[in-house]
């Protein structure tokens, strides 16, 4: 069968052709229709995850929309393996997927699942949201960060505030969602902004860390109105760096709740629990999400264009 083979960590996928999946007790083949390529499939394919075995030759993609040889059409979630959504065929358990209406378009369910999952899932299932909560999202500019702004939205917040480096991106924000946009670029400002949203912030979804958590800490911590009012920081992704020095004093000054959510700290059980839901979230027309399919043949040229554009790119077999 063809699909997008990595040979090095080094090096994009190429479209070759690899041995046809045959299932195992617990196992599912399912024909591919759509996998996307987002940051977490880019770490995969080139190592850097923290899930990442080393194994090589392997196929990219932990998620996608698959037919089954009965006809059901399924979107699915694939345990770490070096066999990935990003051929024409797969493995799947049916346990870690959910069956969708065969009329739904799969480029769609594939381009935002992804996305949608890491604010949904951090929102539903590390925290218990509160509607009406006022949201701080650092890294807005991505498509997870463009999703958490209307998923935060739709969950009832209360107040919505925007950081990130793109200004072009920081400008459509607003229209789905967002209250408040600070400019990361602007270093004579940025302090200021930071600390003004941070009086009274309940709720930090990070995709950055790095060396953003910790200046939004110093700006935002001496800030605090009122120092025993829960400040929960949700770590989900890491932009700007895998490690940050968070400032001691941030933990004693003020209720600050620092957690993750992602792969480990959700259990497999728990996201499988949410995917319907948010596939009728995702598919209920409220979702803006620049979305463009490419053939699988493609993937090389694909890979690259991933890094740079906005729009989301969607493999089709």
């Amino acid at each position: 069968m063809r699909a997008a083979v990595v040979t090095s960590f080094n090096a994009a996928p190429q479209c070759q052709e690899f041995p046809t999946p045959v299932a195992g007790e617990g196992e599912m083949v399912v024909t591919v229709l759509a996998s996307a390529i987002h940051p977490r499939v880019r770490s995969q394919a080139d190592g850097s995850h923290y899930t990442s075995t080393d194994e090589l030759p392997l196929v990219p993609g932990i998620d996608g929309v698959g037919r089954t040889a009965e006809g059901e059409v399924r979107y699915f979630i694939l345990p770490d393996t070096a066999l990935g959504a990003m051929a024409e065929q797969t493995l799947i358990d049916p346990r870690r997927s959910v069956v969708l209406p065969g009329d739904i378009d799969p480029v769609l369910i594939a381009a935002a699942m992804n996305p949608a999952m890491s604010s949904w899932i951090a929102l539903r299932r590390r925290i218990d949201f509160t509607p009406g909560s006022r949201v701080l999202i650092m890294g807005a500019t991505g498509n997870a960060g463009r999703m958490a702004v209307q998923v935060a939205r739709r969950s009832g917040a209360g107040h919505i505030a925007v950081a990130g480096r793109n200004p072009h991106q920081l400008a459509q924000l607003a229209s789905l969602g967002a209250d408040a946009v600070i400019d990361l670029g602007c270093s004579e400002t940025v302090a200021h902004e930071l600390a003004a949203v941070g009086r009274d912030v309940d709720v930090v979804l990070d995709y950055l860390w790095g060396e953003w958590a910790s200046k939004a800490l110093y700006a935002i911590v001496p800030a605090r109105d009122d120092d025993a009012q829960q400040l929960t920081w949700i770590q989900i992704g890491s932009i700007t760096g895998p490690e940050s020095p968070i400032p001691s004093a941030a933990l004693r000054a003020c209720n600050l709740r620092l957690i993750g959510s992602g792969q480990g700290s959700v259990s497999p059980h728990d996201i499988v629990t949410e995917l319907p839901a948010l596939a009728t979230e995702v598919t209920s027309g409220e979702y803006d999400l620049p979305v463009r399919a490419v053939p699988l043949d493609d993937v090389t040229a694909a890979w690259e264009e991933a890094a740079t554009t906005d729009t989301r790119l969607v493999l089709t077999p």
